[in-house]
């Protein structure tokens, strides 16, 4: 049995924070017309999160757990 976490740093989760804030701006920004500006910088935030991912290393969270027998 794995004693490992599948919940993942706290660095790795601000990045998914600024990711998901990105992907929530940008909806709203296709829903209010659409407002490009909005959708803009709600693309510019998912990149940004993905830098921030890239940097932190968010890879190494993933925990292979050993097969089922």
């Amino acid at each position: 049995m794995s004693t490992g976490s599948h919940a993942g740093r706290p660095k790795s989760w601000v990045a998914v924070t600024i990711i998901f804030a990105g992907f929530v701006v940008g909806g709203v920004g296709l829903t209010l017309g659409p407002n490009w500006t909005v959708f803009g910088v709600g693309a510019a935030l998912i990149a940004i999160g993905g830098i921030v991912a890239l940097a932190v290393d968010i890879m190494t969270d993933v925990i292979v757990d050993d097969p089922r027998a």
